[in-house]
């Protein structure tokens, strides 16, 4: 029979270890295809996706159409999303690449100022997130993780979390369409 008691501690100090640790997009600097934004993030995309609840319940569906363009550096992507129960939601983003290889990404429902990093296949994006709610709103951290699986297809899974703790989730699919062109507004 375990002693629980004189294992307590050291089991109680590999789950805080544990806990501590994280899995970082340098983790994937050498995992293919290779993703970059200005690449991936241009011309027309199409998401899919759910969004689930703190239990991870998928409570909702959705699919956006993404007009994506870089001019002079910046990379705008118009998103126009529509949920299952024909809810519909527009949000823009402004990607900028920074001088560390990082981009700075903002949208009108984005406090502050967002950051992104890049390795490999892989792209993080860390950002508060305000989310309209029937009569108040709430901020939300999230954390973006992008994974490129293919030259037009990539995964993406979002955890949102208040003061710490999980809130909710979003996973979702974008696939480019290299094949239809779009026209991008000028600067």
């Amino acid at each position: 029979m375990v002693n629980y008691m004189r294992y307590g501690p050291l089991l109680l100090m590999v789950f805080a270890l544990n806990a501590c640790t994280s899995v970082s997009v340098d983790d994937y600097a050498d995992s293919e295809p290779l993703f970059v934004p200005e690449s991936f993030f241009s011309g027309s995309l199409t998401a899919y996706g759910v969004v689930k609840n703190y239990k991870g319940f998928a409570s909702r569906s959705f699919a956006a159409d993404i007009t994506a363009c870089w001019q002079d550096g910046i990379g705008t992507l118009d998103e126009r999303f529509i949920f299952d129960d024909g809810e519909k939601q527009t949000r823009v983003w402004t990607l900028e690449k920074n001088l560390d290889g990082s981009y700075n990404a903002t949208a009108g429902d984005v406090r502050g100022v967002g950051r992104a990093r890049v390795a490999g296949n892989a792209m993080f994006l860390d950002y508060v997130l305000t989310i309209q709610l029937s009569d108040s709103s709430i901020d939300v951290a999230v954390d973006d993780r992008m994974y490129l699986v293919s030259e037009d297809v990539l995964i993406n899974e979002s955890t949102l979390t208040k003061l710490g703790l999980p809130v909710g989730g979003i996973v979702l699919t974008i696939i480019r369409h290299p094949e239809v062109s779009v026209a991008c507004p000028a600067v």
